[in-house]
């Protein structure tokens, strides 16, 4: 990383990644946005659209349709590009397409002489987090992955739907593959600071047979975005924003991100959804919960999903 310039690169200007643009130039914090996309044109016309805007905006930030030569002096590169998942498609069926292209973007990203964090945000992200960091030869804790921040928002929003609470005052996490096999850590769960299974158990207008709707509600979530609008991109964008100001901020925050596990759990040698601290280095540390035995075992299981995903691009 450079010092002085807050400079972001991002790599592909799809709707992932101009969600996450908007979302950060709104939100402040960064000096230079660089957008890199295979097709240079649409990269130059959304620079020139954000810039516009830029009078309005909390902070001063230089836009520019970029090369990978601009990853040189990045602090971090955000990488989004990928095709996109396809209704009734999973995320792990877009992994051959997508590891292909991951190994491109990330080579040519390190040709620059690049030092800073990758943060993947292309789907299967868990897989391609890990393909990534191979072909980077980066630290582990400098490769990252979205993980499941945006399923554990969507978690917290539903909890706060069913309470009638503000969701930013749930807190609890979803962990494992982002997607069909993740899992709640109800276990871990809390609304301010009372447990959510205390809640439940207190009041009866609350039933825990509601909690396995409510996991439904946010492992489909994708799906029924899908089908109405063709993609997803709004929640992943600003939870990318969240990860990307946590890390420049040097904030040492906790967010569920695809992070690499190296015994914790009981599980090596993979990246998935884990709540992880998270600072100007990365990942500093990787929290290793006392979960119940149920939520190990699902954690395992999707771990296990992924590893024989994984084996098919190594």
């Amino acid at each position: 990383m450079k010092s002085g310039v807050r400079r972001v690169v991002l790599v592909g200007t799809g709707f992932v990644g101009m969600s996450f643009a908007y979302s950060i130039i709104n939100q402040g914090g960064i000096e230079e946005l660089v957008l890199i996309d295979v097709n240079h044109d649409k990269a130059e016309g959304e620079a020139m659209d954000l810039s516009h805007g830029i009078a309005f905006a909390p902070d001063k930030t230089e836009i520019w349709a970029g090369t990978y030569a601009d990853c040189g002096t990045a602090d971090i590169v955000v990488v989004t590009a990928g095709v996109n998942q396809q209704p009734g498609e999973t995320r792990l069926a877009l992994v051959e397409r997508n590891a292909k292209i991951m190994r491109d973007v990330v080579k040519n990203v390190m040709k620059s002489g690049f030092n800073g964090i990758l943060l993947i945000a292309s789907n299967p992200v868990d897989v391609l987090t890990y393909v990534a960091w191979q072909e980077s030869g980066l630290s582990r804790h400098r490769v990252i992955g979205t993980g499941t921040t945006l399923d554990t928002a969507r978690l917290r929003h539903e909890i706060g739907k069913y309470l009638n609470v503000d969701p930013r005052n749930v807190h609890g996490y979803i962990v494992g593959e982002h997607g069909d096999t993740e899992t709640p850590l109800w276990s871990h769960t809390t609304v301010g600071v009372k447990p959510l299974l205390d809640i439940i158990q207190d009041d009866p207008q609350y039933k825990f047979e509601d909690l396995e709707q409510i996991y439904v509600n946010v492992r489909d979530a994708a799906y029924h975005i899908i089908d109405r609008k063709r993609a997803t991109y709004y929640g992943i964008g600003m939870c990318t924003t969240r990860i990307v100001k946590a890390i420049l901020n040097d904030e040492n925050c906790v967010l569920p991100v695809s992070a690499y596990l190296n015994g914790q759990y009981g599980i090596k040698d993979i990246f998935t959804g884990v709540p992880a601290i998270i600072n100007r280095n990365g990942v500093r540390e990787v929290y290793n919960l006392n979960i119940t035995k149920e939520e190990r075992d699902q954690l395992h299981k999707s771990v296990d999903i992924l590893r024989e995903t994984l084996q098919t691009v190594l």
